[in-house]
């Protein structure tokens, strides 16, 4: 090969690598559109990360998948309150159906027959005429196990719900604040959930949310206040909702709707306390009184047997 042509082959490689770097180079300077469109999407909520996280197309759901579903139409036609279960649902803040739910309400049941058929099984095999007795005891852990799932999402729903009055004060002093600086009731409830944790914070996320995707501030405070279960949480939506509406100041408003609240907080604590005054003279009654009374007149008891 002539040493020209090894020239233009190296002057080529060249000029190929420094085309490449300076396309690189500008390509990193360039904004992704993911950077762009993210800061207005993040209080959306995430459809794709859920449905990546239960395949429907993995073995198991594949096998049992018919199955569990014909169990969950059968509970759902035997329980009912779908309406019931899917504003529990809400108020949980749980992304799931009330077809999911039912599945898991029969996964729940299947659990706990089968935790009940293991010893049944046993003692059914020494003792056949007690097979009968047992059948029925397996059939009613697996009623109880579907039962105690919708009792376990009461449960979830109260303990959220006591979280949203525990973290409701605050947020709305917080909010009366950045309205007072001048901020507009939106920019203040961006700020406020940006700088706050917690599941008043997941409620008003997805306000925000609505009100980004178009749907007006009043409609977005009435849609909250239909769907939450705490009564303060409503008066607070409705609330901000006429504020918005009418021009009213909501500092004021807010400022009022957090005290409101903080002393219905210590009203609860004082009558729990009175319950619990309740609770405390049982050990003081049964344990420590009896314990005193022996001690004051075991002694008497003792002297009177010596003397005699």
């Amino acid at each position: 090969m002539s040493p020209a042509l090894w020239g233009a082959l190296l002057g080529g490689s060249f000029g190929l690598g420094v085309v490449l770097v300076l396309q690189r180079r500008l390509a990193a300077r360039r904004t992704p559109i993911d950077l762009r469109v993210l800061p207005y999407l993040r209080d959306l909520p995430q459809l794709g990360a859920v449905r990546s996280t239960t395949p429907e197309t993995s073995a198991l759901v594949g096998v049992f998948g018919p199955f569990l579903r014909g169990a969950a139409d059968l509970v759902e036609r035997v329980l009912g309150g779908s309406a019931s279960i899917r504003r529990r649902l809400e108020r949980a803040d749980l992304e799931l159906s009330v077809h999911d739910f039912r599945v898991q309400q029969v996964v729940w049941g299947l659990s706990a027959f089968a935790l009940a058929a293991v010893p049944s099984l046993l003692i059914s095999l020494r003792a056949p005429d007690r097979a009968v007795p047992l059948l029925i005891f397996c059939l009613a852990a697996l009623a109880t196990g579907v039962l105690v799932r919708e009792n376990r999402l009461t449960a979830q729903v109260a303990a959220r719900e006591r979280r949203i009055l525990e973290e409701f004060p605050t947020v709305a002093e917080l909010l009366a604040l950045s309205v007072a600086a001048g901020e507009s009731p939106v920019a203040a409830l961006d700020r406020v959930v940006r700088r706050t944790r917690g599941a008043l914070t997941s409620d008003l996320g997805r306000v925000l949310a609505d009100v980004r995707t178009g749907v007006p501030v009043t409609h977005a405070f009435d849609a909250l206040a239909s769907r939450t279960g705490v009564p303060a949480v409503a008066r607070f939506a409705e609330g901000l909702a006429i504020a918005v509406e009418r021009g009213t100041p909501l500092s004021e408003v807010l400022h009022a709707q957090a005290a409101d609240v903080r002393e219905v907080g210590k009203r609860a604590l004082i009558e729990a306390g009175g319950r619990k005054e309740i609770g405390m003279m049982v050990p003081v009654v049964f344990l420590v009184l009896p314990v005193t009374v022996v001690f004051a007149f075991w002694p008497g008891l003792v002297g009177l047997r010596l003397v005699s």
